[in-house]
């Protein structure tokens, strides 16, 4: 296709096309080539000129356009409304073509009198500062453009003679857009403006969690701690159960109520609130307003303060139901004793923040109670006292205690206990006490005191009455000690049961004569059954004389006397013993019949139940095992100690002397006879000791076993009585108690009866 003359006459008629020069009024056009630039806006002007016809600056610089479709070294025009360029630029070292003065026909009308810019001669020097130093031309690459007006000198080349090469005409590129509205960029930019905000709160939330100082984790908890209440969630306490798990004390479902004395409202209305809740709780209404005041504690007020403890929970309903203002009810627990008072004297009792204070329930208070847990939760302010949904809580749960079941029988303690306070009655005494043993094994399956109380309402009773007689009421053994010396002589060849003494009424030791009761002529020979049977002090003395004062010693301690059983009552008493360095000439008197000894009733049973287990001793004790509150696991108690006391040979010759006590018809201890079983025992009358005298009544006692064959319980009972002897005190108590343990654990009755003994000679 040829190429369209310049001349030619446009396709849409005389009209210009957007973006070409117009033709200035009276402007006369030439072939000529050297005046074809002014004849004709160039391509370089059209492409500067705007839409507007408006002035484009001279910047010294190639348009966008322009530096990427024509020639880099070609200068920039600069296009007038509606005409030339007044000045040209060159790069390089050319310098500007000075255009022709106007002529009269050119100058623009008034109308259209361009508006008055800046002279370029000012701009030319920031124009030569923001020139980029790397657009300079190299020097052999630069051409010098001929002035207007003037034919190049330089001689021309074929091709050039030839006329301008037609290229295709290349369409003008874009500029970029600015940074920021570029879409891309913008959408790289927020990403990492995103990345960087969440980056940072994770490394924040690190170093709150794992990062922070002790002191600012306080500083923290500070500031959150006058929004925080905590409501403390009990532990339910174990319970304490007999040998076949009947419950001797147990908790019950209760409530506790309580107030918050910070509760405006509360503190306006204190006397009708108290005058409302007083007989809900049963607690006085002058107490209850003392109790909802304020209260100073550790630098703060509390918010919390006790009312009242273990309500029934249909009390506790019907406290919620007047809506107090500042009285709240929250679950609680109530010890219940059944058996009122059955085994009140081992069991104890616990006090309103169920912790044990007497008893058992004192000894084993840690594993009976567990672990509270508490609830920390987050509160609104003022009136809005009350949880916030969503706020902060925390709940450390509770762990509930441990049970214990004991060797106790339930049965025999409710008859042991029957029968001992009917006698303790009957006798008047001020104390009392009952011991039943399993000599297999050493259980306690009852332990009774005299006199007793109510463990479920413990207040009403009196301090004295609340103490265990058994394990911590300290007394002379009195003859009942009789049964060691007799046992160590055996046991170290002294004696042999066939042997007699030679007695008289009286014997003295040091300046003290010690008298029997049974009085026997001097000369008189008795056998050993016969002095066990009429419990002769000088007998017994005379055999003590053989053993020495350091075996009679050594024989007590070996029957447990001296020292706490370790049965697990609290304030078991240990007694005491005289030592032999400290015995004085009236001690070989008083030792060996049971003086100036102090034995509490349990060492004294267990002494015994060793003789019954043919010579073993066993360490008594009350608990059976632990019940886990957790799974319910049942987890036997340690093993008891044992150690051998006598030999089985000597323990069997020594029970069969001591059935003279029972069987003879003149011995001490023939009330304690049982019907249809053989019975082995020895009565005893010492002296109780409080605050380290002795008391003017006497402390009569019975140990015995049955069946003394083959002997299944030892019981010892002892009462403080005014007067008599444990014969006729203690003796009767034995023989009832003793019959129904037998009946109840079915043992069978006795196959022979008792020897017939030989007093004298």
């Amino acid at each position: 296709m040829a190429p369209r003359a310049d001349d030619d006459t446009p396709r849409r008629g005389d009209q210009p096309r957007r973006g070409s020069s117009r033709d200035l009024p009276g402007e006369e056009h030439t072939d000529d080539p050297r005046e074809g630039r002014r004849g004709r806006s160039s391509i370089g002007e059209a492409r500067a000129y705007t839409p507007r016809g408006r002035t484009v600056a001279e910047r010294g610089r190639l348009p966008r356009n322009g530096a990427r479709g024509g020639d880099p070294f070609r200068p920039a025009l600069q296009v007038l409304d509606g005409g030339e360029s007044g000045q040209r630029a060159t790069r390089g070292r050319g310098r500007p073509v000075e255009p022709p003065a106007p002529r009269e026909k050119d100058k623009p009308r008034d109308r259209e009198k361009p508006r008055e810019r800046e002279k370029p001669r000012d701009r030319e020097k920031p124009r030569e500062r923001e020139r980029p130093r790397e657009r300079e031309r190299p020097r052999e690459r630069e051409r010098e453009l001929p002035r207007a007006g003037e034919r190049d000198a330089r001689p021309r080349t074929p091709k050039e003679k030839a006329g301008p090469r037609r290229t295709a005409t290349r369409r003008p590129v874009p500029s970029e857009p600015p940074k920021l509205a570029n879409s891309t960029r913008r959408l790289r930019l927020g990403t990492v403006l995103a990345l960087s905000l969440f980056v940072t709160i994770g490394v924040r939330l690190v170093v709150l969690q794992v990062a922070t100082s002790p002191e600012e984790a306080a500083s923290l908890l500070e500031l959150r701690e006058g929004r925080l209440s905590s409501v403390t969630l009990p532990a339910p306490r174990g319970s304490i159960l007999d040998r076949d798990g009947h419950p001797l004390a147990h908790s019950v479902e209760a409530r506790y109520v309580f107030a918050d004395p910070q509760n405006e409202l509360l503190q306006k209305n204190l006397p009708a609130v108290a005058e409302q809740l007083a007989p809900l709780v049963g607690i006085q209404k002058s107490v209850l307003m003392e109790r909802m005041k304020p209260k100073f504690v550790l630098g703060k007020w509390t918010r919390f303060r006790y009312l009242a403890r273990g309500v029934n929970i249909a009390r506790a309903d019907q406290v919620d139901a007047l809506k107090l203002p500042g009285i709240y009810t929250h679950f609680d627990e109530r010890r219940d004793v059944p058996g009122g008072d059955l085994a009140a004297n081992l069991v104890g009792f616990t006090g309103d923040e169920q912790r044990g204070l007497v008893g058992l329930e004192a000894r084993y208070d840690e594993l009976l109670h567990g672990i509270d847990g508490k609830r920390v939760f987050e509160v609104g302010a003022g009136e809005l006292d009350a949880p916030i949904p969503g706020g902060y809580q925390h709940d450390t749960p509770a762990q509930p205690g441990d049970s214990l079941k004991l060797t106790i029988d339930q049965d025999l303690q409710f008859q042991v206990q029957r029968v001992l306070n009917e006698a303790g009655r009957a006798r008047n005494a001020t104390v009392g006490a009952a011991v039943v043993l399993d000599v297999k094994t050493g259980e306690v399956l009852s332990q009774a005191s005299y006199p007793t109380y109510n463990a479920a309402d413990p207040e009403k009773s009196r301090p004295r009455d609340r103490i265990d007689v058994a394990s911590s009421v300290v007394t002379d053994p009195g003859s009942t000690h009789k049964a060691f010396i007799f046992g160590a002589a055996l046991q170290e060849g002294l004696v042999k049961p066939t042997d007699t003494l030679t007695i008289g009424p009286a014997i003295k030791k040091g300046d003290t004569p010690f008298k029997d009761v049974h009085w026997q002529k001097s000369g008189t020979r008795m056998t050993l059954p016969g002095l066990l049977a009429y419990s002769s002090n000088v007998g017994t003395i005379l055999l003590a004389d053989r053993l020495g004062k350091e075996k009679v010693y050594e024989y007590q301690q070996k029957f447990g006397l001296g020292k706490a059983t370790g049965e697990g009552m609290p304030g078991e008493a240990e007694g005491k013993l005289l030592a032999p360095g400290d015995w004085s000439g009236s001690s070989y008197g008083s030792v060996p019949i049971g003086h100036s000894v102090d034995a509490t009733l349990v060492q004294m049973a267990a002494a015994y139940a060793a003789i019954a287990n043919d010579g073993v001793y066993i360490q008594p004790h009350l608990i059976k095992s632990t019940i886990s509150g957790d799974d319910e696991k049942e987890t036997p108690a340690a093993a008891p100690r044992t150690h051998r006391v006598l030999d089985t040979e000597v323990a069997r010759e020594l029970r069969l002397m001591m059935e003279a006590v029972v069987s003879v018809k003149d011995g001490t201890g023939r009330a304690a006879r049982v019907a249809g079983y053989r019975v082995a025992g020895k009565t005893g009358t010492g002296k109780m000791l409080i605050d380290g005298e002795y008391t003017s009544h006497n402390a009569s006692s019975f140990i015995g076993m049955a069946p003394a064959e083959n002997p299944r319980f030892v019981i010892a009972v002892s009462m403080d009585v005014s007067s008599g002897g444990g014969g006729d005190v203690a003796a009767p108590a034995f023989s009832e108690m003793m019959f129904y343990a037998l009946i109840r654990n079915e043992v069978p009755p006795s196959s022979s009866k008792s020897p017939n003994f030989t007093i004298k000679e």
